[in-house]
C-alpha cells in the first residue's frame, strides 16, 4: 500500500498522514493512533528516502568508535549497542558507526555534524573533564550521554548511582567483618570509576576504616587487569580478606588469582563485582555464585534511544533529561564473614 492509498482508506490527506506517521506533534493522539494502527494492519512501510525529505531528518543517530579501544570486544558495549538497536529498529532508525583513530575523535564528530548524515549521536563512556559535550553544544548536534561530565553545560545524560552502588557494596563488606578491602577499579579519568571511589572511600570512612592506598588500583575493565591487580594484593601482607571489582570482566581474572593462590572465594577472601546483567556471564552461574551490585546496560541501551527520539521528534529541551538510576546489590556465596586471623 502507498502513502496515497492509505490516506484514501483513512478519509484523511497525505499530508495528515504523513505527519501523523513522523511523529509530528501538531498531530492529535487520536489521528496518530488511528493512523499507526492503519499502518500495522496494512503492513504499510513509507520510502526512506522520501520520509527523510518530507521530515528533513536524516533517520540516524551517530556513534563514534575509537579503533584503537577494542571497544566491539566490549561485553558491555555490546549490551549496550543490543538494547538501543531493538528500540531505534522500532522507528527504523539507523545507527551509523564512524570509526575513528586516536587522537581524530573531535574531528570525527565535526564531519558528523557536517555532512547531516545523523540526526543525533551517542557519547559514551565520558571523562570527568569531556570536552565532547562542548564540542556538541556548539555544533548544535543533539546528543545523550551515557554517563555524566563535569561541564557546566546543559546536556541529556543517563547514568547508574555509581558511587551509591560502591558505597553500599563496601558497607555491605564492612558489616560483614571485613577492614582490608581492595578496591579494583576502572580508570580513573572516566567520571563513572571516580564516582566508584568516592563512594567505596566514603563507606570506610563512615564506619571509622582508614583506606589502605596499597589496595586501591584502577586499570582497563579486562580479565588479565584483574588477575594482576589481584595477585599484587594478595602478595601483601597482611592480605586483604574482601574485594570490590569494577567489572565482571575484571572479577574472572580476580577469581583466577585467588584460586592461583590456593584460596576459596567466599571463606578465604569475598569479593563482590559490578554486574551489568550480560547473558554470557551470568553470576548464578559461577562456582561459587558472585555478589555483584546490578544494574541492566540494554536497558540503558534502550531508554537512551528512547531520549534521543524524545529529543529529535519532539523537541525536549536537554536540560530536562537527567536520569540517575539506582543499582541493586545482589548477595551470593562469594561473600562471606571476614576470616578470622
Amino acid at each position: 500500500m502507498r502513502l496515497k492509498e492509505l490516506a484514501l482508506h483513512l478519509g484523511l490527506s497525505q499530508t495528515t498522514v504523513s505527519r501523523a506517521l513522523n511523529g509530528y506533534p501538531e498531530v492529535n493522539e487520536e489521528t496518530r493512533q488511528r493512523v499507526l494502527d492503519a499502518a500495522r494492519r496494512y503492513d504499510y512501510r513509507p520510502n526512506a528516502s522520501a520520509r527523510r525529505l518530507a521530515t528533513g531528518r536524516a533517520g540516524a543517530i551517530g556513534i563514534v568508535l575509537p579503533t584503537d579501544r577494542n571497544m566491539l570486544l566490549d561485553p558491555h558495549y555490546i549490551e549496550f549497542q543490543a538494547g538501543l538497536g531493538e528500540r531505534l529498529m522500532k522507528d527504523e532508525i539507523d545507527i551509523v558507526l564512524s570509526p575513528s583513530k586516536a587522537g581524530d575523535e573531535m574531528a570525527t564528530y565535526r564531519r558528523m555534524a557536517i555532512s547531516s548524515r545523523v540526526d543525533a549521536v551517542i557519547v559514551s563512556s565520558p571523562t570527568v573533564d569531556d570536552p565532547r559535550v562542548a564540542l556538541l553544544n556548539e555544533l548544535g548536534l543533539p546528543f545523550v550521554v551515557h554517563g555524566r561530565t563535569n561541564s557546566p553545560l546543559d546536556y541529556a545524560w543517563l547514568d547508574i548511582d555509581n558511587e551509591g552502588a560502591f558505597r553500599h557494596a563496601a558497607k555491605h563488606l564492612l558489616d560483614l567483618g571485613h577492614r582490608r578491602i581492595g578496591l579494583i577499579n576502572g580508570e580513573t579519568r572516566h567520571n563513572f570509576a571516580l564516582d566508584r571511589d568516592r563512594g567505596f572511600r566514603r563507606a570506610l570512612a563512615a564506619h571509622g576504616v582508614e583506606v589502605d592506598e596499597n589496595l586501591v588500583a584502577e586499570g582497563i575493565m579486562s580479565d588479565e587487569t584483574g588477575y594482576r591487580i589481584t595477585a599484587r594484593f594478595l602478595a601483601q601482607r597482611p592480605r586483604p580478606t574482601a574485594l570490590l571489582v569494577s567489572s565482571m570482566m575484571m572479577s574472572l581474572g580476580a577469581l583466577r588469582a585467588i584460586r592461583s593462590a590456593g584460596l576459596e572465594l567466599g571463606r578465604d577472601i569475598s569479593m563482590i563485582a559490578h554486574d551489568d546483567v550480560i547473558p554470557f556471564l551470568n553470576p548464578d552461574a559461577m562456582v561459587p555464585t558472585m555478589s555483584t551490585t546490578r544494574s541492566s546496560i540494554r536497558a540503558a541501551g534502550t531508554r537512551v534511544a528512547e531520549l534521543l527520539m524524545e529529543l529529535i521528534v519532539e523537541g525536549r529541551s536537554p536540560a530536562s533529561i537527567h536520569e540517575l538510576w539506582p543499582v541493586d546489590l545482589v548477595v551470593r556465596a562469594s561473600t562471606g564473614p571476614a576470616p578470622r586471623d
